[in-house]
């Protein structure tokens, strides 16, 4: 279903990245969004629903960014695919961090934060029980935000510039190749999730209803 909202954000893009990196950086799970007043500005500047999930994530708020990565959980949007799993490492949900970024292991976007899996690399995680990135820093990283959220444990301030620099990595990759012009459709960019996504997708979905139409 084509949008039919009228309104557009009384901020540009640009003004309205430079008040969000002054948030803290996304790593443990937010009690609520940073600043609420954001969410409507971010929603009516009508941008590729991944780059507007991505701002809604540096404003920490989490349910609205997952109400648009939701429906993009297969390929091709692969890039909306990595997103679902720096959502649910935020949450704290590490194990379908770890599947949604192994997931996306191979794609151009995450190889680009953390480059290509060398074949020892691969080899490492062949055997493991559940799915993990073969990027061996991408699965230290996690392991790290683990660390912190269970244990209270571990370099928070390098976990936290590691958080934004992935974030900002991933924003600089959706700039660049989505734009930032208005998409008053969303819809163009939905995907039917796979099978193995619709039979997890419940377990994995917060928020409730979102401001766009599909």
């Amino acid at each position: 279903m084509t949008s039919i909202f009228p309104a557009k954000s009384d901020v540009s893009f640009d003004s309205l990245l430079q008040t969000l990196k002054s948030a803290p950086a996304p790593l443990l799970p937010p009690g609520k969004a940073w600043d609420p007043t954001l969410t409507d500005k971010i929603s009516t500047l009508y941008l590729h629903p991944a780059l507007e999930a991505l701002l809604h994530i540096l404003n920490l708020d989490l349910p609205s960014a997952h109400f648009l990565v939701r429906h993009m959980q297969s390929s091709p949007e692969h890039t909306a695919m990595y997103l679902h799993g720096i959502l649910h490492r935020i949450e704290g949900d590490m194990d379908n961090a770890r599947a949604w970024y192994s997931d996306v292991s191979e794609s151009e976007v995450f190889m680009g934060i953390w480059g290509t899996a060398s074949e020892e690399e691969k080899g490492e995680v062949k055997s493991a029980e559940k799915k993990l990135p073969p990027q061996r820093k991408a699965r230290e990283f996690l392991d790290g935000v683990e660390g912190v959220i269970k244990k209270g444990k571990g370099q928070r301030e390098e976990l936290e510039r590691d958080s934004r620099k992935e974030v900002e990595g991933v924003l600089k990759f959706c700039v660049e190749n989505f734009g930032t012009g208005r998409r008053e459709d969303a819809s163009e960019e939905w995907v039917q999730p796979s099978k193995e996504i619709s039979e997890k997708g419940q377990d994995m979905v917060i928020g409730g209803e979102g401001i766009r139409q599909f």
